[in-house]
């Protein structure tokens, strides 16, 4: 059916059919992403965007609502809000009147607030190291330079959070979204907190303080549940205290910048013995602390962690006061490498996660043998590390494999030719 132009007061318009056809439709899989990850178009791209920066805007005052007021202060909020929307008409009911009281109660909280702010110092001791998914404890020091004892104190550690890109919105997808409502799916929310959460990396509890005396310190146990790999940032010590009518907090930030390393989570596996035979290795002791079947001696040097005892030179020891052991010049040995497909969809990060976590169980097991061990990956480009035989550590392999991310932009073949140039030199693979 084709579209006419009627006249209506001497002006053309456009008639009904043609008007609906001109219209673009809009499907629920499309707002604001796509659930096969498929490019969107503008009209969705545009909506996507405003949806994230309304996302922005409501979990910046929903923050700021959690950092300046109590439960009850919060309540005292949503309940002024609601009887100042609902008064509007001041003829027709009487919610104005408790949005008057409400206000009133908030007016004079607020006010307090300024004086009662005092002076305080704060360090945090983390941990070398965590492992995802696995709550530690760390301590915080707190010392007052106030001159009355400072009661009712609570310490919240912040850290560092960005806003996810609306290209990682859009790529990226949450575990167990399919289960959502449609609703959820539709606005796309619960992706961009998930994603926030993500981003900072922890979680971390809100702790009370015990009592300062003026000049006095006190230790107290923060825990936290790392909710990812890799570095989580901390960013600002918070001691808050509550107004005397409990609506709102006194907040004094102290800056405080620190970074702990998050580990991949780690599965025990049996022992297991790679077979293979010794290679040559190009460079022998250059490569690597040397091990093999014909053996040259060299020198003298320090100990390294995974040197033989057997190499140890225990006349060398007892005059240095330290482990001695000896060095030779040897070019074959066991090598194997650890394979690390980084090649993920957007819909498979959680199984590049547990790839991780594999890889990462696997080298304790394979370092504790008399063998080499090259660490094999794609990221911006192909990566080999190598540990064993004193050469590296097994910490040091976790280190890598708690950054690593998915490859961007590299085709596969990247990895197969890496793999394949390092052939003649490996004994077996994983």
């Amino acid at each position: 059916m084709k579209g006419e132009r009627l006249a209506v007061n001497g002006k053309q318009r456009i008639s009904a059919p043609v008007l609906a056809s001109s219209l673009v439709p809009l499907t629920f899989n499309r707002l604001p992403f796509t659930s096969d990850f498929s490019p969107l178009t503008f009209q969705d791209a545009m909506l996507r965007r405003f949806l994230i920066l309304n996302f922005r805007v409501v979990h910046a005052a929903s923050r700021w609502s959690h950092r300046r007021f109590t439960t009850a202060g919060r309540v005292v909020l949503g309940a002024a809000l609601a009887a100042g929307v609902l008064g509007f008409d001041t003829y027709q009911n009487l919610s104005y009147q408790l949005f008057a009281v409400l206000l009133a109660l908030l007016i004079v909280a607020m006010s307090s607030v300024p004086f009662l702010r005092s002076r305080f110092d704060a360090e945090r001791v983390l941990p070398s190291m965590v492992t995802v998914n696995q709550p530690f404890t760390y301590r915080v020091s707190v010392r007052s330079h106030s001159r009355r004892v400072e009661q009712e104190l609570r310490l919240v550690d912040e850290l560092t959070q960005h806003p996810p890109t609306a290209e990682a919105f859009e790529r990226v997808r949450q575990p167990g979204e399919e289960r959502l409502n449609w609703f959820d799916r539709l606005v796309g929310y619960p992706r961009w907190a998930w994603l926030m959460h993500r981003q900072a990396g922890a979680r971390v509890s809100e702790v009370p303080l015990p009592a300062l005396a003026p000049g006095s310190e006190n230790v107290v146990k923060v825990t936290a549940t790392p909710l990812r790999r890799g570095y989580v940032r901390f960013d600002t010590l918070v001691i808050s205290r509550p107004d005397p009518l409990g609506l709102c907090k006194a907040l004094m930030r102290i800056p405080s910048t620190d970074r702990l390393l998050v580990l991949p989570r780690r599965y025990r596996l049996p022992p297991i013995q790679l077979p293979g035979q010794r290679r040559y290795q190009r460079g022998g002791v250059a490569a690597a602390s040397n091990v093999g079947d014909s053996e040259e001696f060299i020198s003298l040097r320090d100990y390294r962690p995974g040197d033989p005892r057997r190499h140890i030179h225990w006349r060398s020891w007892a005059r240095a006061g330290k482990p001695i052991v000896k060095e030779f010049q040897d070019e074959f040995f066991v090598r194997h490498a650890l394979v690390l497909d980084t090649f993920a969809a957007p819909a498979d990060l959680g199984r590049f996660e547990e790839a991780v976590s594999v890889a990462a169980s696997f080298v304790d097991n394979m370092l504790t043998q008399d063998a080499l061990v090259d660490l094999m990956f794609v990221g911006p480009e192909p990566f080999c590390f190598t540990a064993g035989r004193g050469l590296g550590s097994g910490e040091r392999f976790l280190q890598v494999l708690a950054c690593v991310e998915p490859a961007d932009g590299q085709p596969f073949s990247a990895l197969a030719q890496a793999v394949t140039a390092h052939a003649k030199k490996l004994s077996g693979c994983v």
